[in-house]
């Protein structure tokens, strides 16, 4: 019988620790049905093409291991096939921990979170660096956003899963703040020129609207 997918995660000595404290019941009736996904899904896919920001972890030949923050456009991290992610590598300190890292241990994990829905995924795979392939290069830059990459990142999908939302704090980006201060801006306007229309009152002398207020 073939191992779940989620044996990738769940070693022996992980399904020791989780029959010590009572969850490996739980886990293994998961595994027996429908259990973790080692494909992209349209769900996944959908979620990937929302994130602006991403973790890679790695780990050297002795198991030492590193995750490295990665962000951009929303929609940087790419799927290019069910199998197969990728994202265009830009400099950063150059310190190429992650780099040196693959080239003794493919093993790679990224972590996905989404702070205003509380949502977080986990993938687990292997990672590799490609250089001086154009043709994927074009399907993954943002041509909008300034940098010239260094390198193209591709992970190869072995498992992934979907953490429960607890403990999760919602955060929310400036995009997200601004257009909810908008909605108010306007709905504020929008009831100050009620009351001015039902009172049979003028503008007061050097009254500007939100919007005039938000543009001098």
């Amino acid at each position: 019988m073939k191992p779940p997918v989620s044996d990738i995660a769940f070693t022996p000595s992980v399904k020791a620790a989780q029959e010590r404290m009572g969850s490996r019941r739980g886990y293994a009736s998961m595994e027996q049905g429908r259990g973790w996904s080692n494909v992209v899904t349209p769900e996944l896919a959908a979620f990937i093409a929302e994130r602006d920001t991403l973790f890679i972890a790695t780990a050297n030949s002795d198991g030492q291991p590193y995750i490295q923050h990665r962000g951009g456009p929303p929609g940087l991290l790419k799927v290019l096939d069910e199998h197969r992610l990728g994202f265009a590598d830009f400099s950063g300190n150059r310190q190429y921990i992650t780099v040196g890292n693959l080239d003794e241990n493919p093993k790679s994990f990224i972590f996905l979170m989404d702070f205003a829905q509380r949502r977080r995924i986990k993938i687990w795979g292997r990672a590799e660096v490609v250089e001086d392939d154009d043709e994927l290069l074009k399907k993954l830059l943002d041509p909008d956003y300034g940098s010239e990459p260094e390198r193209i990142m591709v992970f190869h999908v072995d498992a992934w899963d979907v953490n429960c939302p607890q403990h999760i704090k919602p955060r929310f980006t400036e995009e997200e703040v601004g257009e909810s201060v908008q909605a108010l801006h306007d709905r504020i306007a929008q009831l100050e020129a009620e009351l001015r229309s039902v009172s049979g009152q003028p503008p007061r002398s050097g009254h500007r609207t939100a919007e005039a207020g938000r543009n001098g």
